[in-house]
């Protein structure tokens, strides 16, 4: 009788676990997929950008601004709703081919800007028009431990707009074994290569064609990111919140 005894108490036992371990998994796995966008240059003077080229650009490019322009398959036919859209846009030129590039960078040529991409990024996906120029784009993004990534987004071989988008390579870490777990991961810059086989100057053009005339231009609509936004709860998980700590450990601070 004991024995039966012992046994029940050890198959429950073993089923408790079970189940126990089945929550935690449960728990890591659950996913809270959003789609955010992090940039969509509707406000120029309040999303500052700059560019600055490689060896060999021509005279003080590139050139950068903000025009209105976007995507139909975003921001639709209506005339007032293409006239609000903003991208941002890009001049490049060069004295010579080769691997030249460009970098796109967020903030000013003083203060550079890094942009936080929330949560756990699964993709970055941002809107590219091109001329069918072969040159290839590039995203680069730091992790919490200041080692930065660069990201293939794809080539830039086509015409008019088109949905670029990219997986966050799983090796880029996200998260840490200590609280707080999640490590943000920031948006540095954009760069876009040439070919040393590409032309660098817009082809068929009369020589008094003005340098803007002559340069390859791309513009870049609504920078997004789909990311898990899911957070972990947990007995006690406000004393991990900054505002609750921040001002509570005050004894022995010297005044």
């Amino acid at each position: 009788m004991k024995q039966h005894i012992a046994r029940a108490l050890m198959i429950t036992l073993v089923l408790l676990t079970a189940a126990a371990g089945g929550m935690l998994f449960a728990d890591d796995s659950t996913v809270n997929l959003e789609s955010k966008i992090v940039q969509d240059f509707s406000k120029p003077d309040a999303q500052n950008w700059f560019a600055y080229g490689s060896n060999f650009s021509t005279g003080d490019f590139p050139h950068w601004g903000f025009v209105n322009a976007g995507p139909l398959a975003v921001v639709g036919s209506d005339a007032q709703a293409q006239k609000s859209a903003q991208a941002l846009g890009i001049a490049m030129l060069f004295d010579r081919q080769g691997y030249n590039w460009v970098d796109i960078v967020p903030g000013t040529k003083d203060k550079p800007t890094e942009i936080p991409l929330p949560g756990k990024v699964k993709m970055l996906d941002m809107w590219v028009w091109s001329g069918n120029f072969n040159y290839y784009l590039e995203a680069y993004v730091r992790d919490y431990k200041g080692i930065v990534y660069a990201i293939p987004m794809g080539n830039l071989d086509f015409t008019g707009w088109k949905n670029l988008r990219v997986n966050i390579p799983d090796n880029i870490p996200q998260s840490e074994k200590y609280l707080p777990r999640k490590e943000p991961l920031t948006l540095v810059k954009l760069r876009i290569w040439t070919r040393p086989n590409e032309v660098v100057v817009i082809p068929g053009l009369a020589s008094s064609a003005s340098d803007i005339d002559k340069a390859v231009k791309f513009y870049f609509f609504d920078i997004k990111v789909l990311t898990d936004t899911y957070v972990s709860l947990f007995d006690g998980d406000n004393l991990d919140n900054p505002d609750v700590y921040q001002n509570a450990f005050t004894n022995g601070v010297k005044k």
